[in-house]
């Protein structure tokens, strides 16, 4: 089985000036389809460094990453970009959406960047947004929603186009307890019924609960690696 994502020898360095500021130090670390993955660790421990790699929105100072086979230093900027619409969803800790859109049109953005026809993405859409129960909310803007509701709508956007995994980065952060349960309630059942593969970072205990692996970093490095 082909691996989602394969990374090896990962380094990322940042500089401030004359000064060099490790993020990552040299991860090795496959992600298989269908995981429901949880990367933890402090702040400055480079989860979202990692998850930023992982979602070709940053490039590693050393080593490799490919998803599904395919090496990101090897593709072009346009195969890169192509890469990053159709095979990864992402869910932002600050939702993200564009505020003009309603939440159907900000789920249908990627369909459309596909050029999916408008029939079928409505059909997909409309099926997307029950699932996450905002069925009726469909018409309205992101003002017109709660927190949940927003981070609902993200989660409709990310998975819209099928992609290989989705990236959330600190999901929860945002939410109260019970709206983050629902919301995790949400991306296991997408994970078990439609074989999504989930990544995340977190700090939220109740993210890492319901992890089926835990991955924290300390320091830039993978300290433990439970499944």
């Amino acid at each position: 089985m082909t691996e989602t994502y394969t990374l090896k020898k990962v380094k990322k360095i940042y500089r401030q000036g004359a000064i060099e500021v490790p993020a990552l130090r040299g991860i090795n670390l496959e992600i298989s389809p269908r995981e429901f993955t949880v990367i933890s660790g402090p702040s400055g421990s480079g989860k979202s460094t990692l998850l930023n790699i992982m979602g070709a929105l940053d490039v590693p100072t050393e080593g490799s990453i490919s998803l599904e086979g395919k090496e990101f230093s090897g593709l072009s900027k346009g195969a890169l970009s192509d890469l990053r619409r159709d095979r990864i969803g992402f869910v932002f800790q600050a939702y993200n959406l564009i505020p003009v859109l309603s939440a159907f049109e900000n789920a249908e953005m990627v369909m459309s960047l596909q050029g999916v026809s408008k029939k079928e993405r409505a059909e997909k859409v409309m099926h997307i947004l029950e699932e996450v129960g905002l069925k009726d909310l469909a018409h309205r803007r992101p003002n017109q929603l709660s927190g949940g509701q927003q981070q609902r709508v993200a989660i409709a956007r990310a998975i819209a186009s099928d992609p290989a995994v989705i990236l959330a980065d600190e999901p929860t952060a945002n939410v109260d307890s019970k709206t983050a349960a629902m919301l995790l309630d949400v991306m296991e059942r997408l994970n078990r019924e439609k074989g999504t593969t989930f990544v995340f970072s977190t700090h939220d205990p109740h993210v890492m609960e319901r992890a089926k692996r835990s991955i924290s970093l300390v320091d830039g490095c993978i300290e433990n690696d439970v499944a």
